[in-house]
């Protein structure tokens, strides 16, 4: 997968043709704590560390920046910024609008970059002809699944997680992160030393400190939805066009699926749509609360919906669910490249090909509902409107009706 190259800081020529007894290596960095923490901790146990900042669409310029001068400020060997937003949105939110599920019914998937982000990873070592790749996830969630799992369909590679490493022997490992870096004279963003967070196209979530001890959110705990007392007195309406049940225009106009996105969660977020509090049943066993944010893809999800029950048949709409909730449930789990999703995508790429034509969305905050759907696929029947009018007899409407009921009118005859 291609990812378009934004920005270097610290880079020399590239490396060619190094083996696995070289010291370089590439880190998923984010500039947040945990990454961070890793570059010192990889640097002192003799890495060259190249950091790569995959920016699949949750950061402005300023953040972007901010991560980028990190990197220089903890003495990078080199680092490259990649433009990740395209191969998101085709990699992963297209497949997952159609399947139109969230995990367990509520959390929709908001860490999946995670597998654009190994791609990113795995194309600056082979740049820097390292077969070392590190990250910065924990031993006690599930990105450390995901992470390892994608490098591992892809080849043969070395990988450190220093974070896990250092739960060996600590407890506190947050605590014990900031320590580290302090001491080495690097500071740590007040709101990094009480949450883990997590921001991308997709939208934001906030781990750690009261909402993982099942605690009412601090005032803190707070991303991109505004709060009820800073919405917008007047609704907010917009009209999403989808072609072959992907979405490719807002208000009538043409955008690329990951700028679209962009636009919808600005749009719905001063609205605090998509907003919730979830427990999930994580890979690893364990209980896991997280706040979401991802009012876009709500809003998305809620367009896409509502154009499908117009016009998927009956039984489209009562059999897609139950592969939408296995797709979602491999992507999830960390099992983005095994088989079983390619042939699984391959089923709803196939449902969508009347998906088309144009939903309007309305929210008065909170909520987002789709209050009208233009399509000529709706399966209108001529003649005939559901409770109100119809084509046929009475006779013909209680013949059916015998006929539907058939086996339990016996059931019940026989059991009297």
């Amino acid at each position: 997968m291609n990812f378009p190259e934004t920005s270097t800081v610290g880079q020399g020529p590239p490396f060619e043709n190094q083996d696995m007894a070289n010291k370089d290596i590439v880190l998923a960095f984010s500039g947040g704590l945990d990454t961070s923490f890793c570059v010192p901790y990889l640097q002192e146990r003799g890495w060259n560390v190249h950091t790569v900042f995959a920016d699949t669409g949750g950061v402005d310029a300023e953040e972007r920046a901010f991560i980028e001068q990190r990197a220089q400020e903890l003495g990078v060997t080199s680092h490259r910024t990649v433009d990740g937003g395209p191969a998101l949105w085709s990699g992963f939110v297209k497949p997952f609008v159609w399947a139109g599920e969230a995990y367990q019914g509520q959390y929709p998937l908001l860490v999946s970059d995670r597998y654009l982000i190994v791609d990113a990873t795995l194309a600056r070592c082979a740049e820097l002809g390292t077969r070392a790749i590190a990250h910065g996830c924990t031993g006690m969630g599930n990105d450390q699944v995901r992470f390892d799992l994608a490098v591992k369909a892809s080849g043969d590679y070395q990988i450190v997680a220093p974070i896990r490493e250092i739960q060996k022997e600590h407890t506190e490992v947050r605590a014990y992160e900031q320590a580290y870096l302090e001491q080495r004279g690097f500071g740590v963003r007040a709101k990094q030393k009480a949450y883990t967070i997590n921001e991308n196209l997709l939208g934001l979530t906030m781990s750690g400190g009261e909402i993982d001890r099942w605690q009412a959110p601090g005032e803190g705990a707070r991303g991109w939805c505004r709060p009820r007392s800073e919405w917008p007195a007047q609704p907010l309406r917009v009209k999403i066009g989808f072609s072959k049940g992907e979405a490719v225009s807002l208000d009538g106009v043409r955008l690329a699926g990951h700028e679209l996105l962009a636009k919808l969660n600005a749009l719905f977020a001063a609205y605090g749509v998509g907003r919730g509090i979830y427990t999930g049943d994580t890979t690893i066993g364990l209980k896991g609360r997280i706040i979401f944010e991802a009012p876009g893809l709500v809003a998305l999800l809620t367009a896409h919906r509502a154009l499908e029950e117009a016009v998927l048949s009956k039984q489209q709409n009562r059999f897609k669910p139950d592969v939408a909730r296995k797709w979602v449930e491999l992507v999830y789990e960390g099992f983005y490249h095994d088989p079983l999703k390619t042939d699984l995508e391959a089923f709803l790429a196939s449902s969508q090909a009347c998906v088309e034509g144009d939903v309007v969305l309305e929210t008065q905050g909170g909520t987002v509902s789709a209050v009208a759907v233009y399509s000529d696929r709706i399966l209108n029947a001529k003649g005939a409107t559901y409770a109100q009018a119809a084509d046929w007899g009475v006779a013909e409407a209680e013949g059916f009706i015998k006929l539907f009921g058939m086996s339990s009118t016996l059931w019940a005859e026989v059991n009297r």
